[in-house]
């Protein structure tokens, strides 16, 4: 990682991040796919933060940015990346082939949890400095092609940590919460906010101990890990999203991983 914002390395594949330099002196603001995209820095030395979608295509991509100098372009490539598969048995076959009124539940909360995704709140201070929530063994790599009960579904948006029911979640850095809830899928879940399109989301809890509009700390207890949802066991389902993309949680710990 490097500058005091802790940015993690460039990871130009699916699912990764990649920062782009801008030389302009007055801060512009950046989109990429029609979606507002982080910029930190200072005069001069503006650093564009992308997430990239796990289903980018591979090659040249674009952001637009725009300040009262007028517009401009950078292009970034994408290179490729092969995720490997993980097969999963349910117990509760209704969260692998939901019933009528199961559906209309999840389209509801589809709309929440999209809408807590876009969240958007632009401060300067954001820090990517990023401790491991919970201590554990990661149980699910980001990105893995998922088949539950041997039927494909979504690859997986985030990480996995096993770890026992009733232990600590912590929060990885300074930030803001804006949602909690019990969802079909993801059991009882939290969703903070860092700023500038920076999201955490935390799934398949036991127990909520923060509230909805609570500025929290890095390294609060925020909940318990559970078993509620969409599981196989107790285990803490841990998203990062940028520009309402959800990229590889490892990024963030990489170097915290390393020095274990």
């Amino acid at each position: 990682m490097s500058d005091k914002h802790g940015i993690p390395e460039d990871a130009n594949i699916p699912g990764g991040m990649v920062v782009i330099n801008l030389k302009h002196n007055e801060r512009p603001m950046a989109w990429y796919d029609k979606k507002q995209v982080m910029v930190i820095g200072h005069p001069g030395h503006w650093k564009a933060i992308v997430g990239i979608p796990l289903d980018a295509e591979t090659g040249r991509h674009q952001i637009n940015i725009k300040n009262s100098d007028g517009q401009a372009s950078y292009d970034f490539n994408v290179k490729d990346k092969e995720y490997q598969s993980q097969y999963l048995t349910v117990q509760n076959k209704r969260h692998v082939n939901p019933d009528t009124m199961d559906m209309e539940r999840i389209h509801r909360e589809q709309n929440i949890i999209q809408k807590a995704k876009s969240n958007w709140r632009d401060i300067d201070d954001v820090s990517f400095k990023f401790i491991q929530p919970v201590a554990g063994t990661i149980s699910s790599q980001f990105g893995l092609r998922r088949f539950f009960n041997g039927e494909a579904r979504r690859p997986h948006s985030g990480l996995d940590i096993a770890a026992a029911e009733g232990a600590p979640i912590h929060v990885p850095a300074n930030g803001k919460v804006i949602n909690t809830a019990l969802y079909f899928f993801n059991g009882n879940t939290v969703f903070i906010d860092h700023g500038q399109g920076l999201i955490t989301m935390y799934c398949h809890l036991s127990k909520i101990d923060v509230e909805e509009g609570q500025a929290i700390k890095r390294g609060d207890v925020l909940g318990r890990v559970g078993k509620t949802g969409r599981v196989t066991g107790a285990h803490l389902h841990w998203s990062v999203i940028l520009n309402q993309t959800m990229v590889d949680p490892a990024l963030f710990i990489k170097e915290q991983s390393s020095q274990k």
